[in-house]
């Protein structure tokens, strides 16, 4: 099983906000650029949320359905995968306010169930799936602030491509 961790400031906002954007899985695509597609099957107000996913992935896709759960009163997104490429993939979005600004701490288990491939694919994963999340929270609150996340390809709106 490998675990995905990333933390992350984002200035001069409030908690509450920071959730409602992030939640807004169908904006994802134009946010991160291995993301090739979300849909929204159900999402808030609805009790029973999902979501389906299609990263760029090495020379294919990574494709996964999964259960979401919108934990407003927490500040806590937790999604399990229901269907897909993964042989399990949970995770949790938890956030919370800091002064004038929040936290955001994201963490994730997956495991393809192939543990000869395991060397090879879950590195690549893990840096799809961190770099998936530090797009997109950059792409809807510039300025945000990452820690550890010097070995990642991130950049910020606005940036010139070479």
């Amino acid at each position: 099983m490998r675990h995905v961790e990333l933390d992350a400031r984002v200035p001069s906002q409030r908690a509450e906000a920071v959730f409602d954007e992030i939640m807004k899985w169908e904006r994802f695509p134009e946010l991160a650029p291995h993301v090739r597609a979300t849909t929204v099957h159900a999402t808030l107000p609805e009790k029973d949320c999902s979501s389906s996913w299609e990263l760029h992935f090495r020379s294919g896709l990574l494709s996964w359905t999964e259960e979401d759960h919108f934990l407003r009163d927490e500040l806590e997104i937790r999604f399990e995968q229901s269907d897909g490429d993964f042989d399990s993939f949970t995770g949790v979005w938890d956030l919370s306010q800091d002064g004038d600004d929040v936290t955001l701490h994201f963490t994730a288990d997956f495991d393809f169930g192939i543990p000869s491939l395991e060397g090879i694919l879950d590195p690549i994963a893990e840096r799809v799936i961190k770099e998936t999340v530090a797009w997109s929270v950059a792409g809807l609150f510039p300025g945000t602030e990452f820690t550890g996340a010097d070995d990642m390809d991130i950049a910020r709106p606005g940036d010139v491509a070479a």
